[in-house]
């Protein structure tokens, strides 16, 4: 795969993660967190602001590995 399109897939994918993860995030804490104190809420908008680096961590390994060769 080219490197400028490996750039783009990952580029595209590291936003949707982010757009995604954050309205699901936000709708459960809506959901979830109304009756809830403010250590609660902090507790959880810290753990939720740090779980998505595990996946966005996974789209820049991959964008990071060298091209394979090409065997003739």
């Amino acid at each position: 795969m080219p490197i400028r399109l490996k750039k783009l897939i990952g580029t595209i994918l590291l936003i949707v993660l982010v757009i995604v993860y954050a309205l699901v995030a936000t709708t459960v804490a809506a959901a979830r967190l109304g009756e809830s104190g403010p250590l609660v809420h902090l507790a959880f908008f810290f753990f939720t602001g740090i779980l998505w680096i595990l996946p966005a961590m996974g789209i820049i390994k991959w964008l990071m590995l060298p091209p394979r060769s090409k065997k003739q």
